[in-house]
């Protein structure tokens, strides 16, 4: 059976995956297929870094801006819209290049989900009590303790996902992650993943972070937020509870000052970086790059392996040849 290849284009938040992106798209003849987990959201586009249009190079961009703010768009979901995609990018003659730093969307695609238990009411009250009462970080701590793993994907305040974690826990004795372990992709079987991984020196993402935390103010991440909420946006919309938009929301509200507020951001984003590390590199065959998806010789070092393996030819599948 000839392999249809899937590129993944994966690592740490502002390490240019999407540069990366394009340039494996014009090269091979590709199409993107988001895979962060706020870019989903119509109306969040400067804390999520979408590429305005015009900078996409005429290159097909998939799973942005699918999702209403108040809608729950998961990680199922994502795996179903995905592999579609896949499938029909690929009766298209193109190249999927899935591109991105959501762990678990990656893995609920290449790996799938299980189905779960069902919600158990009286425990998630219990559970949101102790937020109420002792904070979500609390709720974290816990996690941290029965699924260390889903404790590097979720963010420390994000309760939804915290409580669905504990409650998987408690009613199976055994953490969401052990679940994956028997489940199967929604890929077709012949999809081959070619996972690349892109990585900096702490110092040298520390810097570009915090100037892409700057350039996200300047170019009005306070006044996209003031137009969210003025729309009718919920300020308790899922989106608004992704970092960055956190952040940006406490200040709106009087918790700091703006230099604090991009101080925190960028040291958010410091410790999401290194969370983002850890998890992908527990996912297996991820090939590594490192530097910047920007520069030219990671660009040509990542197409030289993609050419070495024998699955692409310039703008072709090498299964469609």
């Amino acid at each position: 059976m000839a392999s249809h290849p899937l590129i993944a284009v994966l690592g740490p938040t502002a390490t240019g995956k999407s540069a990366l992106g394009l340039a494996l798209a014009e090269r091979f003849g590709g199409e993107i297929i988001n895979c962060d987990s706020t870019a989903v959201y119509r109306g969040f586009d400067i804390g999520t870094d979408k590429l305005p249009m015009a900078e996409r190079r005429g290159i097909a961009h998939h799973l942005i801006d699918i999702a209403e703010p108040t809608d729950e768009y998961t990680a199922a979901q994502f795996a179903r819209d995905a592999s579609a995609i896949v499938r029909a990018v690929h009766a298209r003659g193109k190249v999927p290049i899935l591109v991105g730093g959501t762990g678990f969307y990656y893995r609920a695609l290449t790996r799938g989900l299980f189905p779960g238990p069902g919600k158990d009411a009286a425990l998630r009250s219990r559970l949101e009590r102790i937020a109420e009462t002792r904070g979500v970080e609390r709720l974290h701590r816990l996690v941290s303790r029965v699924d260390p793993e889903s404790a590097l994907r979720i963010q420390p305040r994000d309760l939804k996902r915290l409580v669905r974690a504990l409650e998987v826990y408690f009613q199976t004795g055994r953490p969401l992650t052990a679940h994956f372990e028997a489940t199967v992709s929604l890929l077709d079987a012949d999809v081959q993943v070619v996972p690349i991984g892109l990585r900096m020196p702490a110092a040298w993402l520390a810097e570009r972070l915090a100037e892409r935390v700057d350039a996200q103010f300047d170019r009005g991440l306070l006044d996209e937020i003031r137009s969210l909420l003025a729309a009718g946006v919920p300020p308790d919309a899922r989106p608004f509870g992704g970092l960055v938009y956190r952040q940006a929301m406490e200040h709106l509200k009087g918790v700091r000052g703006e230099p604090e507020t991009r101080a925190l951001v960028a040291q958010e984003n410091r410790r999401y970086a290194r969370r983002q590390l850890i998890w992908f590199r527990k996912e297996p065959n991820l090939v590594w790059f490192d530097g910047p998806g920007t520069h030219a010789e990671v660009q040509d070092s990542v197409i030289a392996m993609l050419a070495a393996r024998d699955l692409l030819k310039d703008g072709k599948n090498v299964a469609d040849t």
